[in-house]
């Protein structure tokens, strides 16, 4: 019979946090209300500054780390407090900064199927890119099984971009990711979906 490794014993989830990425706490988060339900993941493209990838400055942002300084776009932004529970490099590489358990400051004012504040009931996902523009294959193929993990631990019901939950004051993962490609890589029901995009 074939041994099993201790590490393959372990939980993927602990407390909120996915064993399979690495961890970088943020300050940026709160409780979620006592009656929510987390059944949405909101998917984000960011890149500091934008159009420039690599480097830690996404990760500075979310852990209030950033020198304002370090480039002229880093002013327009100075001082902001923000989060996601996830991101993904353009090489796949994955890190979490909240856990899922708790509020990330990603959605701020957002609307999804009726329901206001986006960030009580969502799981903040980050693509790093920049909205219009291509995604690489490697974080399709993490987004992929990271949706499918937290399908797995968490009730969600719904993929919806931040185009999606605050409509005309966000355009972001945008045009560029192919919601085409990730519907085949996961579980989920077409219906699951944004009514915008295509169901196959």
């Amino acid at each position: 019979m074939k041994m099993t490794s201790a590490a393959a014993m372990l939980p993927a989830w602990r407390q909120g946090w996915y064993r399979f990425a690495r961890a970088c706490p943020s300050p940026n988060f709160g409780p979620r209300p006592r009656d929510s339900r987390v059944d949405l993941l909101v998917l984000h493209s960011i890149s500091l500054p934008p159009g420039h990838y690599g480097g830690n400055a996404v990760q500075q942002l979310f852990t209030n780390q950033l020198d304002w300084n370090a480039h002229p776009y880093f002013k327009q932004i100075e001082g902001l407090e923000v989060s996601a529970h996830f991101f993904i490099q353009r090489g796949g590489e994955l890190w979490q900064f909240v856990s899922c358990d708790d509020r990330a400051w990603h959605a701020g004012h957002s609307t999804h199927r009726g329901r206001d504040n986006c960030n009580d009931f969502s799981i903040g996902i980050e693509l790093e890119g920049l909205e219009g523009d291509l995604f690489e294959p490697a974080q399709y193929e993490t987004l992929a099984a990271l949706a499918s993990a937290v399908h797995l631990q968490y009730p969600v019901r719904h993929i919806a971009g931040h185009e999606h939950i605050a409509a005309g004051r966000k355009a972001d993962p945008g045009a560029g990711f192919d919601w085409a490609r990730l519907q085949r890589c996961v579980d989920f029901a077409p219906r699951c979906f944004p009514d915008s995009v295509k169901k196959i």
